[in-house]
């Protein structure tokens, strides 16, 4: 068929605007890939989808309990998830309390993508919980019995990984809630690790040297069950320090033959002084948004384990100068502050099982035992939190904020309470979240054997840029955990999504 001249005009004149729009595509995809991706965190655009993505997410329901119940805006999201943990696990207060702080902080990331929120719903419940019953013989021949326990909570980055906790206030909701907040602080990395989370309510202070071996191998027994290389590999936490850990690697040794993961023991002891390291290396990076530095700044140091004096010998280091240790007898206060060879001292006197602070007096002529009485009275620049569980609470934020200090970092486990994270920020005192601080371990974990201070601080100086970037994002400038929470949620619930409903 002959096409008439006019037609075929008309035909040619189409065909070479629809090559024209085709080209004009081509050009906007090519310009486009060589733009950076909008969001820091992750290889793909990430939130920043949410435009993009069907209406449908927002129209289903979130919980289908009692009647479909659905949700209008992230923090509407937020809340029905933190009633969910309540009526599910009322009973743990701490668990409670890490839901409901980080729930509020990823109401933005759920108004941005309505998806996020049911991988949260998902994330609330752990994978695994091991409770188990630990006995053990002591020096008397009495057998004595503790629960142990470890939680398995996320393996979508990687093998699980995380600390075991001895003591006292060891229980059941104590390391769900930290199971919950490790799964942030290893995801917020950007290595692929799990979270887990383990120990018992043994007390291993008061106890002699034979009767924590007989306590570890008890507990190692059991553990073996559910931990090795490449499954779960725990690590160093309240408690456990190197020697418990050689307990705990003897016995697994005795039990299974396998105990290395690409020429890197199993349960590497090498990482105690790095969490200590890593909370100075981010102090020292929130000084320097301020343009600031550590030289010449004093600091509080609660606490005296190892993470205490990995902490008091680094700010020796950059110039500054730690002022006090503290324990379950009280705290010493040296005015003009703790050099070196009192340093020395010190670790001499706690590396002695359940030796007591008090002690150090008799060497020093100008330490001051429980003057003033609080500690937290003593005028400072800095405060590193290493003491037990909930030491730093809003009072203790009001004397410190008082006394001219700029920064709390929170280098033990879940030190701040809630209350006291308000009362930083309504005082504009700077703080560096336990999510943040403690990804030291990590760092050791990913670089094996090549670890050096300055791999060490440039891994600081990268994860704390992803986390202020995080906050500045979504509008919490200057809000680390809720920075660090966002960079932890992000990477490991594009890895869960990515798995399906597992």
């Amino acid at each position: 068929m002959i096409l008439r001249p006019s037609y075929s005009a008309a035909y040619r004149a189409i065909a070479a605007r629809h090559v024209q729009q085709q080209q004009a595509a081509v050009a906007t995809r090519f310009m486009s890939s060589n733009q950076p991706k909008k969001h820091l965190v992750t290889h793909e655009e990430g939130v920043h989808q949410t435009m993009k993505l069907p209406t449908a997410w927002r129209n289903k329901p979130l919980f289908r309990r009692q009647g479909d119940v659905r949700f209008k805006s992230g923090m509407e999201a937020s809340k029905l998830l933190i009633a969910e943990a309540h009526r599910r696990d009322s009973h743990d207060a701490e668990y409670i309390d890490s839901i409901a702080s980080t729930m509020e902080c990823l109401s933005p990331l759920f108004d941005r993508n309505p998806r996020y929120a049911f991988v949260a719903k998902q994330l609330m419940e752990p994978e695994r919980f091991i409770q188990f019953r630990v006995a053990w013989m002591d020096d008397l021949g009495v057998v004595r019995l503790n629960r142990g326990f470890r939680i398995q909570y996320s393996s979508s980055l990687g093998p699980y990984q995380g600390p075991l906790h001895l003591g006292p206030h060891v229980n059941a909701g104590l390391i769900k809630a930290l199971g919950f907040d490790n799964v942030f602080s290893n995801g917020l990395t950007g290595y692929d690790v799990g979270s887990s989370v383990g120990g018992s309510d043994f007390n291993p202070f008061d106890k002699s040297e034979a009767e924590v071996q007989r306590f570890c191998q008890s507990y190692m027994t059991e553990l073996a069950k559910y931990v090795g290389p490449d499954i779960d590999d725990p690590t160093m936490g309240m408690g456990v320090a190197e020697k418990e850990m050689g307990y705990l690697l003897g016995q697994y040794k005795r039990i299974n033959s396998k105990f290395t993961s690409g020429n890197v023991p199993f349960m590497n002891k090498k990482s105690s002084e790095v969490p200590g390291k890593a909370a100075v290396l981010f102090a020292k990076e929130m000084l320097k948004d301020i343009n600031q530095s550590l030289m010449g700044k004093r600091c509080l140091i609660i606490g005296s384990g190892k993470t205490a004096r990995a902490i008091a010998a680094k700010l020796l280091e950059y110039g500054a100068i730690p002022l006090t240790f503290s324990d379950e007898s009280g705290h010493v206060y040296e005015p003009s502050g703790i050099d070196g060879s009192k340093l020395r001292t010190i670790s001499n006197i706690k590396l002695e099982r359940g030796a007591m602070l008090g002690r150090y007096v008799i060497s020093s002529t100008t330490a001051k035992f429980n003057e003033p009485s609080n500690i937290f009275d003593i005028s400072c620049d800095l405060c590193f939190g290493c003491g037990p569980i909930k030491t730093i609470n809003a009072d203790a934020v009001t004397r410190l904020a008082d006394n001219g200090c700029m920064g709390v970092i929170e280098a033990g486990h879940k030190n701040v309470t809630l209350d006291a994270r308000q009362a930083l920020k309504s005082r504009g005192v700077m703080y560096a979240p336990h999510i943040v601080t403690l990804t030291g371990v990590n760092i050791v974990h990913a670089h094996k054997h090549d670890l050096t201070d300055n791999t060490l601080e440039e891994e600081v100086h990268r994860i704390y840029n992803d986390v202020k970037s995080a906050a500045t994002e979504f509008n919490a400038r200057g809000d680390l955990f809720a920075g660090g929470s966002m960079v932890g949620f992000l990477r490991v619930a594009d890895a869960m999504l990515a798995h399906g409903a597992i």
